[in-house]
């Protein structure tokens, strides 16, 4: 799995997740912080590219703000 975070507003989060979880199993997202408002979007290698596609459109709809780098403890 390829892992990626990413910071929105909280009420967002069911919305990008509904809608990254509806491209069927390509990704799944889980929420890391809720009162943060952190996701980690876990995406199936293979599918890296239509992701990044799904997942650039998603940071203008939605604010979505990506965390380099970001190490769970």
């Amino acid at each position: 799995m390829v892992n990626r975070y990413f910071q929105l507003k909280r009420k967002n989060i069911a919305a990008v997740q509904f809608i990254i979880e509806g491209y069927g199993e390509m990704a799944a997202v889980t929420t890391m912080d809720p009162k943060a408002a952190l996701i980690r979007v876990s995406i199936i290698p293979d599918f890296v590219s239509e992701m990044d596609g799904l997942l650039n459109y998603l940071k203008n709809k939605y604010d979505l703000k990506e965390i380099p780098g970001f190490q769970v403890r």
